[in-house]
This record gives C-alpha cells, structure tokens and sequence, in this order.
C-alpha cells in the first residue's frame, strides 16, 4: 500500500481550566432532544449547547430550521466570550485517554485530510444517509468549525505503530491537562504531546502506517468532506478533527436484534427452521455469546445456544462471514421475512452495554417475539471489509465508550 496517511497537529479550542467536566457531553447522536435538554438543565457550559443548539429553542422549532444551525454559531460564539473555550497557544498533537471498566483506549487527537477521506486512504465501511450528512453539513457550515471529532483506528502490523506507542507513552509521563470522570462512568484524560522531535516522529509514523479505518462518525467525516467542498478548501476547511486509536485498544459491544413476530409460524415451527442454520441447545439462563458463529435466541421465555452448524460460512468472505451476515441471509430475509433491515419496521437494534436483561424485557412485554444475542463483530472485521471496499450489514458495531465532545473543537 503506498498511501500515506496525514495526521497534522492542530490548534484547538478547548475548556478553560476546570471547566472540562462541566463542558463535556456526550455525542450529539446518541442522546434526543429531550436527553439533551435534560443533561444540559442549569449548567450553561455544558457543550450540548453548541453541538445540539435545538434545546435553547422552543420544541415547536423544526430540528433541522435554518434557526437552530444559526443557534450553534451563537453558542459557540457566547462560549469564546466568556472564556469557556479558550485557543491553545500553539498547533499541537493531544493524547486523548479513556477508560471505562477494564477498558482503556489512548489515542491521537489531531486533523485528518479531507482529500484522504475523498480517495479511500480513510477507509469507511457504512454508507451513511442524505439526511443525516445534509444536517451536519449545515451545522458543521454554520459554526466554521468542527466540534466532534470523528473516531478512527488503525492496524498495529508495521513498526511505525510501535513508534506512534512510544510518543504516547513519553507523553503519559507528564502531567495531564486534563483528569477528570463523566456521569457516565467513563474517566477522561488530556495530556499534550511536546513540540519539536516527539511531533515531528508522530507525524512522520502516521505517514509509515499508512491507512486509517473510521471506527465512528461516519455522517461527520462525510459532512466535513462536502463542507470543504462548499469552502473550496479554504482556511482550516480541508482537514478534520479526529481521535486515532490503534484498534487492538477498542472495545466493541455486540448489536443485538430483536423481532416483533414470527412471521406466521408457531413457535415449533420457527425453532425448527432456525435448526437448519444452526444446532440448538436449550440454556436454562441468557445466552450472550463470545465466540464467532454462536447467536443466542431468546422466544417464548426460553434461551437457546444457537451454533452455525460445519460447512454454511464462506471465512474467506470478509462479509459472508459475520454472524450478523448468517442471520440476515439465513434467518431473517427467508424465515422472518425481514428483507432490509434498514428499513423494515417490524426489526429493532439494542445495543451497547443493554445486554440480555433489555432482550428479555422487549420479549416478554409482548412488544417482540424473538431477540437474538450476538457475538462482537471485532475491529479486523471491520478493517477487512473496509479494504475491500465494502460496507458491514446495518447495526454492526457499538463501540464504547464513546468519544466525549467539546474536550477540543477545531475552528476554521
């Protein structure tokens, strides 16, 4: 592979000192509007603010009016002035750690090249929707800024990873700029990465390793490619904030799927065409598999292991081979009559840290009738498929914890 991949160092915006715990938010995706509201109730510094700027507005305001762009711009603009967010004194490289759990991801803050993102040097692996992209564009456009970074990865196989490892490691010696926990149990650290040798070494190893992958936030590298299309590259338009982690680091959580009937068929019926994909086994508590080509399926109150029988995967298939892949083209399209689960109304996703407990509460409420647990798809996976220019099936990857927003925003 001859690409090279571009990480510049940057000058950011970032929390005053100690304010980061109240700036801090979580993305503006994975909260509602009424989530939002409720997290941003009586703290003014809170960054919802500015990446979901519809709270300050009454509910009758459209999501998506020209109004609630030009919101953000205001909050963005009312943070500066009153010292919430302050510029850094230089261009730098910041070193970006969390943990949740026994789950520790350290990575490289910094802006990634548009033109990369555009030849497939940043490789995706989701289409993304019009609509979604069209909203970003158009918020991203409003603030002259991008305020949530975009979460990419990258393979551990060359040297130049082990080099990126020892800048970060020099880095973790010195103070943090940073230190603090968030409501949702997740501790975040900030530290700075020296000027001069340490990130010009950073720059040129990024450069050795060669491909980025995004993780998360498809829709925003997406937006920040149409956004310096608009800008015609102008200013700080033609690259974008991103975290980079290396992708042994992430912890993927399973997505699990759930069905709101069985399309027809009897129980005895549908546990007997599951049994041609799979063998079943009885469990007498919830299945929550580990390994690959194992599904739990939760109906009528009772748990089955369910083990993709010898001989049915393609493993050369880098999409063939997921097990979200099985279900879909083996249980879900021919039994369950579920044929795109982008837009099938009768299929729900649960994801992230929910587990079995959520599967068995949408099942015996009635409101399912059937959930299937899933194995992690992994970060190879991910990366596989990516390199051969496809996309994962809908509702692959859940990865936690999630990147907080307003630690560092980047202005044009």
């Amino acid at each position: 592979m001859n690409a090279v991949a571009v990480l510049k160092p940057f000058l950011a915006l970032r929390p005053a000192p100690c304010l980061a715990p109240q700036v801090a938010a979580p993305p503006y995706d994975v909260v509602d509007v009424a989530e939002a509201r409720a997290l941003a109730a009586g703290n003014p510094n809170s960054f919802l603010h500015i990446s979901r700027p519809e709270i300050d507005l009454p509910d009758a305001v459209d999501v998506h009016a020209p109004e609630v762009y030009e919101q953000g711009r205001v909050a963005l603009a009312d943070f500066l002035a009153r010292g919430v967010l302050v510029p850094d004194d230089a261009a730098r490289y910041l070193v970006y750690r969390q943990r949740l759990g026994t789950t520790v991801q350290t990575g490289i803050v910094a802006c990634a090249s548009v033109a990369e993102y555009d030849d497939g040097t940043i490789a995706t692996h989701e289409h993304t929707r019009k609509d979604k992209e069209d909203d970003r564009v158009a918020h991203i456009d409003a603030l002259g800024a991008h305020d949530e970074p975009v979460f990419l990865m990258f393979r551990e196989d060359t040297s130049a990873a082990g080099v990126v490892a020892r800048v970060v490691a020099e880095a973790l010696l010195e103070e943090p700029l940073e230190d603090f926990d968030t409501p949702d149990g997740v501790h975040h650290c900030l530290w700075a990465v020296a000027p001069g040798a340490p990130t010009e070494t950073l720059e040129a190893a990024f450069g050795a390793i060669g491909r980025l992958y995004v993780a998360d936030g498809h829709h925003r590298s997406a937006a920040a490619s149409r956004v310096a299309a608009l800008r015609g590259g102008s200013g700080q338009s033609g690259v974008f904030l991103a975290v980079t982690f290396p992708a042994s680091e992430l912890n993927v959580l399973p997505y699990n799927r759930v069905v709101a009937d069985l399309a027809g068929h009897t129980v005895e019926e549908f546990l007997a065409a599951l049994a041609e994909t799979f063998a079943l086994v009885p469990e007498g508590s919830a299945v929550a598999p580990t390994t690959p080509h194992t599904v739990g399926a939760y109906v009528a109150g009772e748990w089955f292991r369910a083990t993709v029988r010898p001989g049915l995967v393609d493993e050369n298939d880098p999409i063939a081979r997921l097990d979200i892949s099985v279900l879909q083209d083996r249980v879900l399209a021919p039994v369950l009559g579920i044929a795109d689960p982008r837009t099938d109304q009768r299929i729900a996703f649960v994801g992230g840290s929910r587990g079995t407990a959520e599967l068995e509460r949408v099942v015996d409420s009635g409101r399912f009738a059937v959930a299937f647990s899933m194995c992690p798809t992994t970060t190879r996976d991910v990366m596989d498929v990516a390199d051969q220019g496809q996309v994962m099936p809908p509702k692959s990857t859940w990865f936690e914890p999630k990147l907080a927003s307003g630690l560092f925003v980047h202005p044009f």
